[in-house]
């Protein structure tokens, strides 16, 4: 039986396939790559089990917000952001079982039919829509059944929310006083609208990546998961990957890989991994201390994410969820609820509505996304508020910003260097403008009298200067990073369309999929066969017969979503 084991008692040893993060796309691999009961697989997580029952609970990381700092999150931060007033933004990242997965806000997004269209436009073969819609539908098991977007029987459950705050209900009937088309399915015919979101749930659960995939593979005894084990570097013998160094505790051991190594650690620390392994831009290294093996310049460069940016109002409404006597005596109810039937409040996962909105209606498609929130969640929740509120977010849905990540030391215990450069592209900057006036329309339209109060922070009729310093002063991601390892039609990309290493001298046997291609826009779902790279074959693998002992290094294609209220 394959064991989530401590660090005091963990045991190296020689596997088919190595997996770094046991995160959205880790976990999957781990599932996958074992299910013929033939390859040994070995699942590395620096984190812990996802055991604390507030993971489980969907409500759970808003109320963790009040809770001392977790050890379930890597709590990054960015450098000081040159066009945010020099603040630095925060990174939230799952560490644990499930990663990201376990502590996200589970609703569940793909990207638009364009992006996909667009990749295979720009020479990314295979990956259009219509080519990547079966694999969507193979991971769903969606309670509204089967239809040509849709599948049933998958690991991944897709529900509807078991409850529906009465805010959120006036907010998307204030989107329909704006004439903003009513939408019920994001993911099926078309994206622009507004309308609740299904969430990745189960009985009124959190589905994460770990739930769905590592659960059932755990009695394996082909699989085994390591936890507590932090990866320092891949280790090469020669140009051939052999396997990976990880920490325990105060020793390092070494874990060898006949097949595959793959980096499934996001869009952070799978470049942060490959860089300490000697493979990035070489200038880079030396400067950090570290030997190049691979000059390879686009390793942690392209870093894209979704700045946001959010309108808080008061609110009278004892439907408000936040720190007020109503929610002190509905909270005793809502946890009887939850624990009997799997119903009731604790089930909302926050941002339970919102919709994709073009800020110029000549757009071909939608480039702003909304997220309401029953509450008035602030800087990530950790700035508190007493008394009732509510929240919309905004962010840009292909940022033309960006930024990259890198070393700050050759130890691999010290966190990146995180620079996503926000709002350095002006365009950016004006479209968050136009969705924070939009915002506050709707805010103000009919079905929202009465319930809207004073706004924090800003007037109600603002210039776009105060918006534009307002924005600069507060907004912050909303944790979407990608393009670290991007995947790309020419020579430069670290990876090619079937996700492997583009071949430069002497690098042969080598195989890089991408940490996070980047998609141009969030999608919280792109099917999970897929991020072994390439294309899938008898039993979920891709390419060739591998050779014993001449290991590949694979990164996963991470485009499940992950972060605290994210896709």
């Amino acid at each position: 039986m394959a064991k989530v084991a401590p660090s005091s008692t963990l045991a190296a040893g020689e596997f088919d396939y190595i997996v770094v993060g046991a995160g959205s796309a880790g976990c999957v691999l781990a599932n996958r790559l074992s299910e013929d009961g033939k390859a040994t697989v070995c699942l590395l997580e620096a984190g812990g089990p996802d055991a604390n029952p507030l993971i489980h609970m969907p409500m759970g990381f808003g109320i963790a917000s009040y809770l001392p700092r977790a050890d379930s999150n890597w709590h990054f931060e960015t450098v000081p952001q040159q066009h945010l007033n020099g603040r630095k933004g925060a990174q939230p990242r799952g560490r644990l079982l499930g990663g990201s997965s376990s502590i996200n806000a589970m609703i569940y997004i793909r990207g638009s039919k364009r992006d996909y269209d667009r990749w295979a436009e720009m020479g990314a073969s295979g990956w259009s829509y219509a080519e990547v819609l079966p694999y969507f539908r193979k991971a769903e098991d969606n309670q509204r059944g089967p239809d040509v977007y849709h599948g049933v029987g998958g690991p991944l459950s897709v529900s509807d929310l078991r409850f529906r705050n009465a805010l959120s209900t006036a907010f998307l009937e204030a989107a329909a006083e704006l004439q903003l088309p009513a939408n019920p399915d994001f993911n099926g015919d078309r994206q622009e609208g507004m309308g609740f979101y299904q969430v990745t749930q189960r009985n009124g659960r959190r589905c994460s990546s770990a739930v769905a995939y590592l659960e059932p593979a755990k009695s394996r005894p082909n699989l085994r998961v390591f936890s507590e084990a932090h990866a320092e570097r891949v280790v090469f013998d020669g140009r051939r990957a052999t396997g990976v160094a990880f920490r325990l505790g105060k020793s390092t051991a070494t874990a060898r890989a006949r097949r595959e190594v793959i980096l499934a650690a996001g869009a952070f620390q799978s470049p942060q991994l490959l860089m300490l392994s000697g493979i990035g831009p070489a200038a880079h290294l030396k400067e950090t201390g570290v030997e190049p093996l691979l000059d390879s310049p686009d390793v942690g460069a392209h870093l894209q994410d979704h700045l946001d940016y959010t309108i808080l109002r008061r609110t009278p409404s004892p439907d408000s969820i936040g720190v007020h006597p109503a929610m002190g005596l509905r909270f005793l109810k809502a946890l009887d609820d939850y624990n009997k039937r799997g119903e009731g409040l604790l089930t909302s996962n926050l941002a339970e509505c919102g919709g994709f909105i073009k800020t110029d209606p000549r757009l071909d498609e939608p480039d702003i996304q909304l997220h309401f929130i029953p509450g008035l969640v602030d800087d990530h929740g950790r700035k508190k508020h007493w008394g009732g509120g509510f929240s919309c977010h905004a962010c840009v849905l292909r940022p033309k910003s960006k930024g990259v990540v890198r070393l700050a030391s050759p130890d691999p215990m010290d966190a990146p260097l995180i620079d996503p450069k926000f709002l350095s592209d002006d365009d950016d900057l004006f479209r968050l403008v136009k969705a924070g006036r939009l915002i506050m329309r709707l805010f103000d339209a009919p079905a929202m009298k009465g319930l809207s109060g004073e706004q924090l922070y800003i007037g109600t009729d603002p210039t776009d200067a105060e918006i534009i310093e307002d924005i600069r002063n507060r907004a912050d991601t909303i944790y979407h990073p990608v393009g670290t390892c991007r995947m790309g039609g020419e020579g430069r990309s670290v990876l090619d369309p079937a996700s492997r290493a583009r071949r430069r001298s002497a690098s042969r046997r080598r195989r890089l999929g991408d940490a996070d291609a980047h998609r141009r826009q969030h999608q919280r779902a792109l099917d999970h066969d897929r991020r072994k790279g390439g294309r899938p074959r008898e039993g979920g693998l891709t390419g060739g017969s591998p050779r014993p002992h001449a290991a590949r290094i694979v990164t996963a294609v991470t485009v499940l979503h992950s972060g605290i209220c994210n896709k």
